[in-house]
């Protein structure tokens, strides 16, 4: 039973009966923060006391006078202000909990009107290689997908991929112009991404001779702005305003010194290579060249064509190496060339309908309250991302009958997705539910965003084979600390991927998306704490007992008919009352598309087994039914934390 929803479904009624409003006031009841208070709390009565003037004391005695709990609860206790205390009966948490351990689905329940959702995550440009910056919307992604079908729903994983922008130019120029064919013949991918650095790295150092006096003078007026702000007082100001102006300064000069050696850095390394040099002399207009390349692509030019249509699939096939590791697969991968042929249609359709108008030569959706327009067609003729997302939706709704479609992108496209959404309500989609699912940078130890000590953008696929090898060595530590190791080569490095993996994605969605992280290998891989690892290691103890005990799990669940499971030790008491707690859980997870909602509840799970295993024995507990009750618990307690982290994509192992 989701006994969290039953209660509040019963003081939704109570709060009816006594005449109170009943508002969102019924979903202030939640599980108490300290079990001296009981198991579950309603805050409500103070907030309505306010609302209503009356007294909050009156209010809860009224409140608990029609509400209805006494086949579930003890009596409810009022205590400070009006705080209504309920604690759960002995046993019907004991029945509740038997019927638990036999449930197949954990207490995780269908929803009663399943919805349509596309969840719309990763997108990477598919020319380049994945980078960190494309970790955080695919495992956020994956995890909503893998909760929101728990609960029923009909979910289309949706992988919109770049795969007809500017980027397919620069690699068409420098397949065509700087091509290695023996390296292209070796590995067709790496050769194809060494020529879109390459031809990025000349055009950005092109632009950065260009910007080079611009970005040296904005150094010295930034040194000069800090030097004013140490050396000039303004009347009246407050020292920690003085302060705070000064730090300013400092952090513009900072700011302006990073850019500055970042110039010199990225100049330095072509100037440096006589090789990169001859190139960036041969090629001194090498972007104008690579925008036409893809502008001939969009044209339909045969050979740009074929090279695109050539280059594609081993690009495509490549991505889903990574998505392998993550264990992600795709309903859909519809990239941006896949709905360019319905881009004329979507501007003659917004024109129609009276949304899109010229201006300065482009056509143009104007929002109300936001000063830039949203941007459908260029002056030169060519589409945006726009038009293609507009298209998407289009084809979303009308033919993929979505209800909720969720954009699993980060925070800085916050205004696009503002525009798209209302441009689309405006052209009749207005019942549609569209979410942005935003979320923040990963940051490294400087809280600058995460770079390799060259500076350059940290590859995903390194960064994954650094958190295995990392959990090898913790995995050979641990193994070889053992007076008989356990594990042969290959059984090690399954763990080693296993908790890497599971590492990885933990440290991700452990923080609520909106946030900024700081990414920490120590923190990661810590086998104590808010980790997978540790959650992991609570799931691999489990297993650990049954293994010592020689029991049989398949027998234990079928032969063992108890009607209630005993819970003697205030920490078995606890532990069920938690693990009763998925189900609610994973719900909350699907109101605002938090997974950390999640890591949170499986932290504590681990928590709670924790205090149990330490306090309750089960393999030398002598009364015989006690000890089969244990052994259910444990066994129950490692289904839930499976299943828990199974739906953040995450894997458990048998033994570590």
């Amino acid at each position: 039973m989701n006994f969290l929803a039953e209660l509040r479904s019963r003081l939704k009624v109570a709060l009816a009966k006594a005449d109170l409003p009943v508002d969102d006031y019924w979903q202030m009841l939640q599980p108490a923060t300290d079990a001296k208070f009981g198991d579950f709390q309603a805050n409500c009565a103070m907030p309505i006391a306010k609302a209503t003037g009356q007294n909050p004391r009156v209010v809860s005695q009224n409140l608990v006078a029609h509400l209805k709990v006494e086949d579930l609860c003890e009596a409810p206790e009022i205590a400070g202000p009006g705080f209504i205390n309920l604690r759960l009966k002995g046993e019907r948490l004991e029945a509740e909990t038997g019927r638990l351990a036999r449930d197949p689905l954990l207490g995780v329940e269908p929803a009663t009107k399943p919805k349509t959702v596309i969840v719309d995550f990763s997108g990477p440009n598919v020319a380049k290689p994945m980078h960190v910056g494309h970790l955080r919307s695919t495992v956020i992604g994956n995890a909503l997908c893998k909760t929101l079908k728990s609960l029923g729903h009909k979910v289309i994983s949706d992988n919109h991929v770049g795969d007809w922008g500017t980027q397919f130019g620069m690699i068409i120029y420098g397949y065509k112009h700087f091509r290695n064919e023996a390296a292209y013949e070796q590995n067709a991918v790496a050769e194809l991404a060494r020529l879109y650095r390459l031809v990025n790295q000349l055009s950005d150092y092109h632009d950065l001779v260009k910007n080079r006096g611009a970005v040296l003078a904005k150094v010295e007026e930034t040194r000069r702005s800090l030097a004013s702000a140490k050396g000039t007082a303004i009347p009246n100001e407050k020292p920690a305003d003085a302060a705070k102006r000064v730090r300013k300064a400092e952090g513009d000069l900072a700011d302006a010194e990073e850019e500055a050696a970042s110039l010199v850095r990225k100049i330095g390394a072509v100037e440096e290579s006589p090789e990169l040099l001859s190139m960036a002399k041969g090629h001194p207009q090498i972007a104008e060249l690579a925008r036409k390349e893809t502008a001939k692509l969009h044209a339909g030019d045969k050979e740009n064509l074929r090279l695109w249509q050539k280059f594609v699939p081993l690009c495509l096939a490549a991505l889903d190496g990574i998505y392998e590791r993550f264990g992600i697969s795709f309903d859909l991968t519809l990239g941006e060339s896949h709905y360019n042929p319905q881009l004329p249609g979507v501007v003659e359709r917004l024109k129609k309908a009276g949304l899109a108008v010229e201006s300065e030569g482009a056509v143009c959706v104007f929002v109300e309250g936001n000063k830039a327009p949203f941007i459908i067609q260029k002056a030169d003729g060519a589409y945006t991302y726009a038009t293609t997302d507009i298209a998407t939706i289009i084809d979303r709704i009308e033919e993929k009958k979505a209800d909720t479609i969720l954009y699993v992108v980060d925070a800085r496209q916050s205004e696009h997705f503002g525009l798209l959404f209302e441009t689309s309500r405006r052209l009749g989609y207005a019942t549609t539910d569209f979410r942005h699912t935003s979320f923040g940078t990963i940051l490294g130890e400087d809280k600058r965003p995460f770079k390799t000590r060259s500076g350059d953008t940290v590859g995903l696929e390194s960064l994954l084979d650094e958190a295995i090898a990392r959990a090898r060595q913790i995995v050979d530590e641990n193994d070889n600390a053992k007076p008989v190791p356990e594990l042969d080569e290959e059984e090690r490095q399954r763990v080693a991927t296993i908790v890497g993996m599971g590492g990885i994605i933990y440290a991700d969605l452990h923080h609520n998306r909106d946030s900024d992280y700081v990414f920490s290998w120590e923190k990661m891989l810590a086998t104590r704490g808010d980790t997978a690892t540790y959650i992991q290691y609570a799931y691999a103890r489990v297993q650990g007992i049954f293994r010592k005990g020689g029991i049989d799990l398949a027998q234990l669940r079928d032969t063992t008919n108890l009607s209630e499971l005993p819970l003697r030790m205030p920490q078995e008491r606890a532990l069920a009352l938690q693990l009763h707690k998925l189900g609610s859980t994973v719900q909350d997870v699907c109101v605002d598309y938090r997974p950390n909602l999640l890591t949170q509840y499986l932290f504590e799970t681990a928590n709670a087994f924790s205090a149990f295993f330490e306090h309750c024995p089960v393999l030398k507990e002598e009364d015989s039914s006690v000890r089969t009750a244990r052994l259910l618990l444990c066994d129950l307690t490692a289904r839930v934390m499976k299943r828990g982290l199974e739906l953040l994509g995450i894997e458990v192992a048998e033994q570590m």
